[in-house]
């Protein structure tokens, strides 16, 4: 074996994952093709079969790993903050949410709801890393409630069915309290709103960027919250 092809060899899995993501980009999570990821790398099928054992299974190492990116740039940026400006975290942490959202939107539209016919995600394998990529603005606002600065009057108290996605979080995303994780929920779902409509290109009235509406709802956040 030549060393060009045992290096090709020992990197391919990171190769396939890279390939995935283009083809995504090119063509749609939809169109995700085992055997046409190894035609681009020049690989017979069976050998992208030890590293993934089929479509899903790859569909699965991608959602993991943008999540784990997604989480890793929204901690980066809330921990470069100080631990007592719980307004500066909670800033940094909204902006770094929708820039890494705007630099990699084929993994942000992945990771939230694009549609793989066929594809349900494992939630054992999943969930880790999702709750991960939601652990800086839980500890935000886990932070104000600690300190008395949530503003919170008469918020709705979670359903019963909830409490067991609350026990899977403390598993996997930290100690929070539960009030915590539902405001940090509702916050999600807001800039998850503004995000996803610029991302598809469907906020025209503010043109092609949404930077400057989403910092105005960044800061009715801090106003509506925190006291």
């Amino acid at each position: 074996m030549t060393p060009r092809r045992k290096e090709g060899l020992s990197n391919l899995k990171e190769r396939i994952i890279n390939t995935a993501w283009k083809q995504i980009a090119e063509s749609g999570a939809a169109a995700l093709s085992l055997r046409a990821i190894a035609r681009e790398l020049g690989v017979t099928a069976p050998a992208i079969y030890n590293y993934f054992a089929d479509r899903d299974a790859l569909v699965t190492a991608l959602i993991i790993e943008a999540y784990l990116s997604f989480g890793d740039s929204q901690l980066a940026a809330c921990n470069a903050v100080p631990a007592n400006d719980l307004i500066g975290r909670m800033l940094a942490t909204g902006i770094a949410y929708r820039q890494w959202a705007v630099e990699h939107p084929q993994r942000y539209q992945l990771i939230f709801g694009t549609p793989i016919p066929g594809y349900v995600a494992p939630f054992e394998q999943v969930f880790p890393s999702a709750a991960r990529a939601l652990g800086a603005i839980v500890n935000v606002v886990e932070g104000l409630r600690a300190s008395d600065r949530l503003r919170v009057e008469d918020f709705p108290q979670p359903g019963p069915g909830y409490k067991i996605q609350f026990e899977a979080w403390k598993g996997s995303g930290g100690d929070a309290d539960i009030l915590a994780l539902s405001v940090a929920v509702l916050i999600w779902s807001r800039v998850h709103g503004l995000v996803s409509l610029e991302i598809s290109g469907n906020l025209p009235a503010f043109g092609p960027q949404g930077e400057a509406l989403y910092r105005y709802e960044l800061n009715s956040l801090v106003q509506q919250f925190i006291k």
